[in-house]
């Protein structure tokens, strides 16, 4: 009785291990914390003046499709731009004069690293940089223009009552 119990204990123990292993997978994925890619990749670097909420780890799309992960961010002090490695797969060459931009999925989802590829005949390399890039549409800095601009059309001039006219 006690083997044929200890054996059920084996099972079960080997159930819930295997069940915390794939939630522990699924929410990693979920939180884009892992990509599980064997493809060989290419690094390049894009310069970007405003990269909102990009991080790192955030997918590289081109026509809707992954190519690549944004690798790091880091700032130049010297041009006052944020520089975005990605890690391109290899298996998509893009050529040198693509651009890049960051786009948002959705109103106010994840951003994400845009390519859209441009018409010269010779291909990014490793190591190469984007220099025609398109940063990050700000919301918050959308808002504040528009309410700036409203203001600014409806206000009255300085010391004028609603009887008079200026």
């Amino acid at each position: 009785m006690t083997l044929q119990k200890s054996r059920h204990d084996v099972w079960v123990g080997l159930f819930v291990m295997i069940g915390s292993v794939a939630v522990l997978f699924l929410a990693l994925k979920a939180g884009n914390l892992l990509s599980i890619s064997f493809d060989d990749t290419y690094g390049v670097v894009a310069k970007f003046d405003n990269i909102g909420g990009l991080k790192p780890r955030a997918a590289v799309k081109s026509a809707g499709v992954v190519v690549g992960r944004v690798e790091s961010i880091s700032f130049d002090d010297k041009t006052f731009q944020a520089n975005v490695s990605l890690q391109l797969q290899q298996k998509f060459a893009f050529p040198k004069d693509s651009s890049a931009k960051i786009l948002t999925a959705g109103l106010l989802g994840e951003q994400y690293v845009g390519i859209e590829p441009g018409g010269n005949e010779k291909n990014l390399a490793s190591g190469d940089v984007i220099t025609q890039t398109q940063s990050a549409v700000v919301l918050e800095n959308l808002i504040s223009q528009f309410l700036f601009n409203k203001a600014s059309e409806g206000v009255p001039a300085a010391g004028a009552t609603q009887g008079e006219k200026k």
